[in-house]
């Protein structure tokens, strides 16, 4: 990831954190009411990148919900946007 995407986000939460190897999928900053802003990501284009590393759609889905999805870890947990 570009170093002054990390200093934008940075901008707006330092605690701010990322979700491993889907850079690529940042899409922007989620802000919340009363909340600390926080990370977001494009659901789909995650999914792209689990199938690019030889993962099918299903097996791809699966481990995104369970690992990543499923994961919260505080305040400063990213989000994973579902574009229409």
């Amino acid at each position: 990831m570009k170093t002054d995407i990390r200093e934008q986000i940075v901008e707006y939460n330092e605690e701010a954190l990322l979700a491993d190897g889907f850079d690529d999928a940042i899409i922007g900053i989620a802000e919340r009411c009363g909340q600390k802003s926080v990370v977001a990501y494009d659901y789909n284009q995650c999914i792209a990148i689990l199938q690019s590393q030889s993962m099918t759609e299903e097996e791809a889905i699966e481990f995104f919900e369970y690992n990543t999805v499923g994961s919260w870890v505080g305040d400063s947990t990213p989000v994973f946007v579902t574009r229409f």
